[in-house]
Formats: structure tokens, C-alpha cells, sequence
């Protein structure tokens, strides 16, 4: 019980650290005279993403590589098959090509790029070069191509205007990035002390612990902000900050987690959950592009299968 408390802990340290950083970035940068196109693109995508990247730093620096690791796989696989499956219940999402095209391809990319740096059984700093090269490239290439293409800039824009409420001035601007990097540091340290506890007590890998649990407790700023986006029936931003997601999750944390810290991947990963993370991806992929929406039939499909994925991972693959 006393683990389970610290893992909610840290998860709801990590939501409200995570909500007062974005926030007070968001703020920041229209202080400064950001456009809202680069705040949607890297101050919502790296904010969203903050709860996974301090989990998995801390966890690399602790000698948890299954955590560091299952942390940003299972994000990933709950970000498409949980978060979108709500949405696309809540409302069908219908989507603007253009305007996704890039992240979706990129996203498969990623998850492509991760299988093959991980056939050595370990990420290493070299691994986590590659990994930051690709994210910086992502970023260039989607900034360009957005000061093109009206569709995707009004995309990210909408993601930076989604969130309402930013402080106003500037000594609460400051407080709101100290206070939501404090919270989440220290909820990642909670967070961590749980999980480890629970794993022991049920007697399951650290690997499943971070794959489910703990994934899914990093992932609430994006479970919040694409279902507020979905009930108020924008659906690019929802789709558009689970994509952007993804992508920072796999190029941007683990690329600092495996630059820090070599990373060793555990079995289960290499003979599941890798190939779950692909599935998912391409799922997505499909979805979108053929029927240009993620309906509510695909979204019940989605949620079912990550059900079924849950409960592998709690029986079959739970070692």
C-alpha cells in the first residue's frame, strides 16, 4: 500500500509539475516575442514529454535502465493505443493530411529507428548521438516546412493555444518554471521509489513496472491535453500533440538517457514490447491515411488492443 501511495505521489507531482512548466514556458516565450508556431512545436512538445524525460534520466542515473527505457516504449504504446483510443471515442477525429503527414511518418520512422539500435541489446551514447541528430533534424525540417505550409503551422499554434490560463506576470512566470521543474524532479524520485516497491512486491521485472505503470502515470499531460482538445472537437491538436509526443519521446529522451548513462535493454523488450511500440505505429499510421479519421470503431480497436497488451505483459511476458 505504501508503494502504491508513493507511485501516485509522483505521478500527481509529475502532472501538476509538468501543467505549471508548460504554462509558465508558454508565458515565457510570448514575454520574449516567440512566435506560437515554435512554442506549439518544441515548448508543448518538450513540455508534455518533461514528466517522461526526468523519470528516464533519473532512472539511467540510478542504474534502472529497464525503467529508463520501458518508461519511454510504454509511453509511447499507451500515448496511441490508450490516449487516442479515448479520443476518438470522446469524438471521431478527422484529420487534416497535410498538416500530419510529416509526424506520422516520422513517428514510424522513430520506432523504426529504435528496433535497429536496439539489435545489440543496449543502447549506447553513440545510439544517443544518432537519436539527438535525428530530433534536431525533425525540428528543422518541421519548422521550415511550417513557415510553408499555413495547415501545419495552425496546427502548432493551436497546440500553444490550447492552454489557457498562463501567468501573467512576470514573477509568476518565473515561479511557475522553478516550481514545475522542483515538482518534477522530485516526483520522479517518488515516482521511481514506488515502482521499484511494487515491482518487488509482485514479484514482476522493473521492465513491466515501466512499460505500464509508471508509463502511463508520465503520460497524463498528454492524456490531458488531447482530451480536452478532443471534447472541445479539435482533433489535429489531439492527434498532432500524441504524434509530437512520440517523437520526443523516443529521439529526445532516450537520446539523453543512453547519452548519460549506456543503457542495457531487457529481454522482454526485445522480444515484445518493441515489436508492440512498431504495431502501434503502424496502426496509427494506417488509420489515419486511409480513412483520413480515427473513427470510433478504430478507436474501440485501439483501446482493446492496448488492453490486451496490458494483460500480456502481467502474465505472459511478465518476467
Amino acid at each position: 500500500m505504501m508503494n502504491l501511495l508513493f507511485l501516485l505521489l509522483g505521478v500527481g507531482l509529475l502532472t501538476i509539475g509538468g501543467e505549471a512548466l508548460i504554462r509558465g514556458s508558454l508565458a515565457a516565450s510570448q514575454r520574449l516575442g516567440v512566435s506560437p508556431l515554435l512554442s506549439g512545436l518544441v515548448i508543448v512538445g518538450f513540455g508534455t514529454s518533461a514528466p517522461e524525460l526526468v523519470v528516464s534520466v533519473n532512472a539511467a542515473l540510478n542504474q534502472q535502465p529497464d525503467i529508463a527505457i520501458g518508461n519511454v516504449v510504454g509511453s509511447n504504446i499507451g500515448n496511441v493505443l490508450l490516449i487516442l483510443g479515448i479520443c476518438a471515442l470522446i469524438a471521431p477525429l478527422t484529420i487534416k493530411p497535410l498538416a500530419l503527414r510529416r509526424d506520422a511518418v516520422t513517428v514510424v520512422a522513430a520506432s523504426i529507428l529504435f528496433l535497429v539500435l536496439v539489435g545489440g541489446s543496449a543502447l549506447g551514447r553513440a545510439d544517443g548521438v544518432i537519436f539527438l541528430i535525428a530530433l534536431v533534424a525533425y525540428l528543422v525540417w518541421a519548422y521550415w516546412s511550417e513557415r510553408i505550409h499555413a495547415p501545419a503551422a495552425t496546427l502548432n499554434k493551436a497546440e500553444a493555444e490550447e492552454l489557457t490560463a498562463l501567468p501573467k506576470s512576470l514573477g509568476w512566470t518565473v515561479a511557475a518554471v522553478v516550481i514545475g521543474l522542483l515538482l518534477l524532479i522530485s516526483g520522479s524520485q517518488v515516482l521511481l521509489i514506488g515502482a521499484v516497491g511494487i515491482a518487488e512486491s509482485l514479484g514482476v521485472s522493473e521492465a513491466v513496472i515501466g512499460l505500464t505503470l509508471v508509463a502511463v502515470g508520465t503520460s497524463l499531460p498528454e492524456l490531458s491535453i488531447s482530451v480536452i482538445a478532443a471534447l472541445r472537437r479539435h482533433a489535429d491538436v489531439a492527434v498532432g500533440n500524441i504524434l509530437g509526443s512520440n517523437i520526443f519521446n523516443l529521439l529526445g529522451i532516450l537520446g539523453v538517457s543512453a547519452l548519460l548513462q549506456p543503457l542495457p535493454v531487457h529481454a522482454r523488450i526485445l522480444q515484445f514490447d518493441q515489436w508492440v511500440l512498431l504495431v502501434a505505429s503502424l496502426l496509427l499510421f494506417l488509420f489515419l491515411y486511409t480513412g483520413r479519421c480515427l473513427s470510433r470503431l478504430e478507436g474501440g480497436i485501439l483501446l482493446a488492443t492496448y488492453g490486451v497488451y496490458v494483460s500480456l505483459s502481467f502474465t505472459t511476458f511478465g518476467g
